[in-house]
């Protein structure tokens, strides 16, 4: 049986202030790093075989934590790249409010009928990381594989394994460094895990789960 773990990457400072990020490069903080350590230590016993991630530094620092100790190195994937936001990027949420209200509303109510201005539309996220997915799948059948992504990737992966359309988008719940897992068997895939933070209890006084 094939294996797909598909983890979000950890906090940064515009996770914590609620900026759009998207094609964005921002690091992890603080807060960040000790997720994608706890990630680590989650996955210490799992016989990962290999390890694909979003090219954002955000991403790849997360995949990085997770394939130290292994004889694994992080490959970039395109296809998990995050939403391209178009003219959201860098902004704060509570200026798209102001600026985008009606863009912005119809975001939060119809998701899939959005394209943002000089950006992507969900429809176009899934297309090309469902390729990806499902080459991933095929290139590592029969073995244990992670991909390390964001928010808006992993919502649409899960809606459509689970096919569900993009409407569903924010019936989908994805805190920072959460583990969803999907097994490829004959006749398609099988969603066993969804937005797992268990491994965030071992930081000591916790973390603030959040989906943004």
């Amino acid at each position: 049986m094939t294996r797909i773990y598909l983890v979000r990457h950890g906090t940064t400072d515009w996770n914590k202030e609620e900026i759009f990020r998207g094609r964005m490069d921002c690091q992890l903080n603080e807060t960040g790093q000790a997720e994608a350590r706890a990630l680590a230590a989650y996955f210490r016993k799992v016989n990962i075989e290999m390890i694909y991630s979003s090219p954002l530094s955000r991403a790849t620092e997360t995949a990085g934590a997770i394939a130290e100790g292994r004889q694994l190195r992080v490959v970039p994937d395109p296809a998990f790249i995050d939403i391209d936001f178009g003219e959201w990027h860098g902004l704060p949420l509570k200026e798209v409010r102001e600026k985008y209200a009606e863009l912005y509303r119809t975001w939060r109510e119809k998701p899939q009928a959005v394209t943002f201005l000089g950006g992507e539309n969900l429809a176009q996220v899934r297309a090309r990381a469902w390729e990806g997915f499902e080459r991933v799948a095929r290139q590592n059948q029969e073995k244990t594989v992670l991909i390390v992504s964001h928010r808006v990737v992993a919502k649409v992966l899960i809606c459509a394994a689970l096919g569900l359309e993009d409407s569903h988008f924010w019936q989908i719940q994805q805190d920072t460094t959460a583990i969803n897992c999907f097994e490829h068997r004959p006749g398609g895939f099988i969603v066993s895990l969804i937005n797992d933070t268990c491994h965030l209890k071992s930081i000591p006084g916790g973390v603030l789960q959040k989906d943004f």
